[in-house]
């Protein structure tokens, strides 16, 4: 069986996979939501959800520095990966021995159709269309009034923001955010300057993990400004964990209508 991926690499399968190692923490869920518990070997140590169940699996090492040793040892038969998150020299070293399909995701339709194709490639295609039509469904019910500007903080030091061109902007749109820097590139770094043009700011969970000693912090230099912690993998991860962010969004909107200061996480 042939497979395309999202960077336009074919892999050859002889049959579905038994043995799968995911490379990437949304995906890693991604896989258990689609039943496939018994045949995940291997995941990296910020593979947090499911917790009881990735708790588990066997650590290959971290989605930037890979254990090949370890990964030998596990026999995969599939490696899922995702051209940002991980590195390419050491997906480019995996997939010189084993079947590597990697996921390369911006738009929320990218997002979508990665989830088809990984229920194909994986034997799993009905529960992948339900948790598709699932996300569909609730993304077309999200209206939000008004429009808020917002900076979405990734980094402290330096401090790093969500610009256009993410994964993370067309979340922020969803849930009815115009967000400060969309016409920069990617996660530029940013001066505190800058954000005074933010009605919102926003410190997300991950990949630095803002505290409420941080939200504290921010309100004291931007008095005037709501400030929110936030649960980042409701706006990064691009798995099935896209399902439950309509009901968080709601939550979200409805916290900044009450407080100046929000911890949502």
């Amino acid at each position: 069986m042939e497979f395309q991926d999202q960077m336009g690499h074919t892999i050859t399968l002889r049959e579905y996979p038994q043995r799968i190692i995911s490379l990437v923490p949304s995906l890693t869920e991604l896989l258990f939501d689609l039943g496939l518990e018994e045949k995940i070997v291997g995941v990296t140590r910020y593979c947090i959800l499911p917790e009881e169940k990735v708790a588990l699996k066997i650590k290959v090492g971290g989605p930037k520095e890979f254990q090949f040793q370890v990964i030998d040892d596990l026999k995969p038969d599939l490696i899922i990966g995702n051209k940002e998150e991980n590195y390419r020299e050491g997906i480019r070293r995996l997939q010189d021995k084993y079947p590597v399909w990697m996921s390369d995701i911006v738009t929320i339709d990218n997002a979508l159709k990665m989830i088809g194709s990984m229920g194909r490639l994986v034997n799993r295609d009905q529960h992948a269309d339900q948790l598709v039509d699932e996300i569909q469904t609730g993304f077309r019910e999200l209206t939000f009034t008004p429009q808020l500007k917002v900076a979405y903080l990734i980094w402290k030091n330096p401090c790093m923001a969500a610009g256009g061109n993410t994964f993370i902007h067309e979340m922020l749109h969803l849930c009815g955010f115009i967000n400060l820097f969309e016409k920069k590139s990617r996660y530029p770094r940013i001066t505190p300057e800058e954000l005074e043009g933010a009605a919102v700011i926003l410190l997300s969970s991950e990949p630095y993990p803002f505290t409420p000693e941080d939200v504290k912090s921010f309100r004291k230099r931007y008095p005037k400004k709501v400030i929110c912690h936030v649960d980042g993998p409701m706006f990064s991860w691009y798995g099935s964990r896209m399902k439950y962010a309509p009901a968080y969004f709601r939550r979200l909107r409805e916290a900044l209508k009450k407080d100046h200061t929000v911890i949502l996480t």
